[in-house]
């Protein structure tokens, strides 16, 4: 059966869509990184647990203070510490970005599928496939963000401080990794539209 123009471009519509609101409510949840501790050990440790954001972080039934990358008193950090608070200020600039340039991404998909452009629909393919490298990088930095910080902790508490914490990237974190993948793919089906309407182009019948 052949694939229509109409079917690719509704098709990358949805995936576009999608794409912006799994990365939306990633961005906007508090399950990034989560840090359980182990119920055998010291009940003092038991209202530890905690689950974090991009922007802030909870503990137990408790909001903790807001991360503020921008606003820290830099004299208070060493220059670890300095160079964690650089990181999460870069993620927190990238990926709302990514999202943003998504939503206006949406408004060239819509102009260029009523055009039936093939210059159009190949545009706004290359421009999501921006899109989606700038989610990976943050998404990526934010993973190399989370692994160092912790690698910091376990140095100043050490192995044995962490031994009965578990730590593990949450269902946000997985969001924004499935709007990456849903972000090529609307790239890909895009590619595929510019060359249905390219054939159609040259072959009025076709």
């Amino acid at each position: 059966m052949k694939v229509t123009l109409g079917s690719l471009v509704i098709t990358a519509g949805i995936c576009g869509l999608l794409s912006f609101a799994f990365l939306a409510t990633s961005l906007g949840t508090q399950y990034w990184y989560i840090i359980e501790m182990n119920p055998m050990n010291v009940s003092d440790f038991e209202d530890m647990s905690s689950h974090s954001g991009l922007w802030s972080i909870n503990e137990g039934e408790k909001n903790v203070d807001s991360i503020d990358s921008f606003t820290a008193d830099e004299s208070r950090y060493s220059e670890t510490e300095l160079h964690m608070l650089s990181m999460h200020g870069a993620i927190v600039v990238v990926l709302p970005i990514s999202l943003m340039l998504l939503l206006f991404g949406a408004i060239c998909g819509l102009v260029s599928s009523l055009a039936r452009s093939p210059l159009l629909l190949t545009g706004t393919a290359a421009y999501f496939f921006i899109c989606s490298l700038m989610t990976l990088c943050g998404v990526s930095l934010y993973m190399i963000y989370s692994y160092q910080a912790l690698a910091e902790t376990e140095r100043l508490v050490g192995a044995e401080g962490l031994a009965h914490v578990h730590t593990s990237f949450g269902w946000s974190l997985g969001l924004a990794w499935l709007s990456y993948g849903l972000e090529l793919l609307t790239g890909v089906l895009l590619l595929l539209a510019a060359r249905r309407a390219k054939q159609q182009c040259r072959s009025p019948r076709a």
